[in-house]
Order: structure tokens, then sequence, then C-alpha cells
């Protein structure tokens, strides 16, 4: 049995391994607890924020640019029909939100960052993927109810 299969992957494991493990803890928390698509958004936006902004200081002191293709969004799918989610009651999404829950899956991500010291460049691009997703979903919303429902991953994601 390789040491990927009885634990999180140590720091001289392959970037693909580190990717799996965090996108496996990833997928199974959420589809465990069935994540609401509002709590998945937010905690995927601190982190993608956090990480662009580490990588815009170094590119920066080391005068390079980092491509737009990963420090921006991708496009929404389906634009057509213009969501109304701007208008949902802000206050009140948030107050129902389930912080400990947030919380744990906030410590996931970052657990498996940290500990695998996986390269923000490669982590941007996985979350990069999940919050297209969440955008997506988002998008379609048409009550605030719908935030809450719960993330819908890919089959194969």
């Amino acid at each position: 049995m390789s040491e990927a299969n009885h634990g999180i992957p140590n720091v001289n494991s392959t970037v693909e391994e580190k990717l799996l493990f965090l996108q496996e803890n990833m997928v199974n928390f959420v589809n465990q607890y069935n994540l609401p698509l509002v709590e998945v958004s937010l905690v995927l936006s601190k982190y993608i924020k956090i990480l662009s902004k580490s990588l815009e200081s170094e590119a920066k002191k080391e005068n390079e640019m980092i491509p737009d293709s990963i420090m921006s969004p991708f496009p929404v799918k389906d634009s057509t029909n213009p969501s109304n989610i701007s208008s949902f009651p802000l206050e009140t999404i948030l107050e129902n939100v389930d912080s400990d829950r947030m919380d744990i899956f906030d410590t996931i991500i970052r657990t498996v960052i940290n500990s695998t010291e996986l390269p923000f460049i490669n982590a941007i691009t996985l979350l990069r993927d999940w919050e297209s997703i969440t955008r997506n979903q988002l998008s379609q919303s048409t009550k605030p109810g719908h935030l809450f429902s719960p993330i819908e991953l890919p089959q194969d994601f």
C-alpha cells in the first residue's frame, strides 16, 4: 500500500497526489454534509482571495505576472438568464449559514494546502474549478432558498 492511502500526502509527494487528496477530501465532506451552495461559495471565495493575494505579492517581488487564466474566475456557462441574486437579503442569508460547518470545510482546505505544501498556483487552479461550479449554480438561483440547496457536483468531479 502506498503512503497516500494512509493519510495526508507528505511534502515530497507529487503535486498530483496532493491535489487528488485535497479534491477527494473536499468532495467527501461536501457530499457527506450536503453543504449548501452558499457555504461552499463563501469558503472558496475566501481561499481564492488569500491565495491570489499571496501569489500576486510574490510575483510583484520577482517582477513577474500571473496569467489572467489563473487570477480570474472562469466565465459563467449560461449567462443568458440574468440572476436576481443581487436582490437577495444578504444579511438574512449570512445569518443562516452554518459557521461550524464552514469552519470545518475551511480547515480541510487549509490543512491540506499547508501540511502538504501544495503550490498555491495548483491550489488556485483546483479551487477555480470548484468556483466555476458554484458560480454557475448561483447564476441559476431565483430565490434565496436556492442558495441553501446542497451544491451539485458533476458525477466525474
